[in-house]
């Protein structure tokens, strides 16, 4: 897997805006593999404009979801899960569901991405289901609803942009109270908020770029039938936006965490 910089690495090698610089984010992952677990904290870095030292990041598998974890982090964010589905039952699921509970009963900032959207979702009273008929893989066009065009995270936004993504799952039934801020050409829930909360999630990546998401895509080809033939995973690969608004997403939603409680 390349390591070679890309400019949002470039950009945080120096220390975060003042307002971010002591911020600290609590990382929940599920990720079997060790190289791919520690690209994720630096996408997340690279992505939130933080250092290395304000992450701390949490293995469901194997470490204890205390709620007591809470206390020690302003901010919370879930990653992707490549080998897991937010559909299914997992031991730990139980755990990871009631911390997201309280951290909404808290009014914590949270941001899910990709299978952290979808368990947010779910965790919350919403629905999430296996829908490969709609499966989206590549880059693709995103839109705005009339609720993200007045949203104080993706108010900036173009009413059309581009985002990179792959998933299988998807939110059929956003929660109780949730509000629907960007929709594809295919299905809606691309991106939603909990109502006044600072809770967000994204289906498409949004701490992936064009050469992360390269490096994701060699990494778990073999999930995807859609990547089995060399023409069609060669044109996927070209198909990702070097550079979008999504890049700055997160870097924007904790600066709106900070400075807009």
């Amino acid at each position: 897997m390349s390591t070679s910089p890309t400019c949002l690495q470039e950009i945080t090698e120096h220390d975060p805006m003042p307002a971010l610089a002591d911020l600290r984010i609590l990382l929940i992952q599920a990720r079997n593999t060790e190289d791919i677990r520690i690209q994720e904290q630096d996408c997340f870095r690279e992505h939130c404009r933080v250092r290395a030292d304000q992450i701390t990041a949490v293995k469901v598998q194997s470490d204890p979801l205390d709620p007591d974890m809470l206390n020690d982090a302003d901010v919370v964010m879930i990653g992707g899960a490549g080998e897991y589905s937010a559909t299914r039952a997992y031991p730990w699921m139980p755990a990871l569901t009631d911390l997201i509970r309280r951290i909404a009963d808290r009014g914590m900032p949270a941001f899910g991405s990709c299978w952290g959207h979808q368990i947010i979702a779910g965790a919350l009273g919403g629905h999430v289901i296996h829908d490969s008929a709609l499966a989206e893989i590549g880059c693709g066009p995103m839109m705005l609803t009339e609720a993200g065009k007045q949203d104080p995270v993706f108010g900036n936004f173009p009413q059309r942009f581009l985002a990179n993504m792959g998933h299988h799952d998807r939110v059929s039934e956003l929660p109780p109270g949730a509000v629907e801020l960007v929709v594809s050409e295919t299905q809606g829930n691309q991106a939603f908020r909990m109502g006044d909360l600072p809770i967000y999630g994204t289906q498409f990546h949004s701490e992936l770029d064009a050469s992360r998401m390269r490096e994701r895509f060699y990494r778990y080809r073999g999930n995807y039938p859609e990547l089995a033939d060399e023409e069609t995973f060669h044109a996927l690969q070209e198909s990702l936006a070097e550079t979008t608004e999504v890049d700055h997403l997160l870097h924007d939603f904790l600066v709106e965490a900070v400075t807009g409680r």
